[in-house]
């Protein structure tokens, strides 16, 4: 089994996808609780209940996280996770009550597909049902179902790529990705050479998106964001959970650029799910190199869709 983020005991992932409308919802299910943080640093997001993971706040562990397409349209798939979890029993405790507590964050697929069709409650509760501890669904599914990089030149030039997964073992510390690519820029090798970029319309052949727009050869192109969810098996509370969210980020510079645009609404949670004794920095930097290769797969195991060619379909 390829290494992900159900490396980790008491993580699953479910999909729900619509490959006609190229749309679809990615649910990490953590039904006992785990405490959480999150990231933003694009200037798009579209997100939910993230206020909830600063540290000040009442509420110390989320029951899940939900990736979707969609745009801020996507958020309504929020509803059937709740539900599956309110029938779970999963929850924060209110009296007689549980409130299941679930961030989310969306991403911007509106151009590829049916438009008009977009991840809601029935969609999210699908994803719960098909959630396991699994393999991680990785390629066009889920979240990433219509998901593209390199638009700088309109969809037309786009590369499709979708969700991948990876996660380092260092003496039975596991950090672990799981990332949703949809950026506006180009992902890059190891090496620092292209990976994916914007097709030209003459030649069909990649080009870089820091060249066009420094060339003043193009403008940006919205609809856009990477997603991304860490965890580890180390025990964290929410404010060491930010350092580490934000030491993340670099793992997405590292390997896509341009990234933080005011076109992407890039965002990143990361979970704590365990009770190893860890260095922060050492987490932080584990999982920046775990999202780098998360995002590489995400492109590497894509599917095309909608007539958007995937690197495969180029060699």
């Amino acid at each position: 089994m390829a290494p992900g983020i159900t490396d980790i005991k008491g993580i699953k992932v479910g999909v729900a996808s619509d490959s006609q409308a190229a749309t679809g919802v990615t649910v990490v299910l953590v039904e006992e609780g785990a405490r959480a943080a999150v990231e933003v640093r694009g200037s798009a997001p579209g997100t939910r209940e993230t206020d909830l993971l600063n540290s000040c706040q009442l509420v110390r562990e989320i029951q899940a996280l939900v990736l979707s397409g969609g745009s801020a349209f996507g958020l309504d798939s929020v509803a059937g996770v709740m539900k599956f979890l309110e029938e779970a029993g999963c929850g924060f405790p209110v009296g007689p009550l549980v409130v299941p507590i679930v961030p989310a964050a969306v991403l911007f697929d509106l151009f590829i597909g049916d438009s008009n069709i977009r991840p809601d409650a029935a969609m999210g509760y699908q994803a719960c049902l098909a959630a396991s501890a699994g393999l991680v669904p990785e390629g066009s599914v889920g979240a990433g179902t219509g998901a593209t990089v390199g638009k700088i030149n309109g969809m037309a030039g786009a590369i499709k790529t979708g969700q991948g997964s990876a996660a380092i073992n260092r003496a039975g510390l596991v950090v672990a990705a799981l990332v949703v690519v949809n950026a506006f820029g180009d992902i890059y090798n190891v090496d620092n050479t292209l990976l994916a970029g914007p097709r030209n319309s003459e030649t069909g052949e990649m080009e870089k998106t820091v060249e066009l727009l420094i060339n003043k050869k193009s403008d940006g192109f919205p609809g856009n964001t990477t997603l991304g969810v860490i965890v580890t098996n180390a025990s964290f509370d929410n404010s060491e959970l930010k350092k580490i969210c934000q030491m993340t980020h670099d793992g997405l510079a590292r390997s896509i650029w341009p990234v933080h645009t005011m076109w992407d609404g890039d965002t990143i949670f990361a979970l704590s799910k365990g009770n190893l004794d860890a260095d922060i920095t050492t987490v932080g930097v584990m999982a920046a190199e775990a999202v780098a290769a998360a995002v590489r797969r995400a492109a590497l195991t894509a599917s095309s869709l909608a007539d958007v060619p995937t690197l495969t379909d180029l060699k």
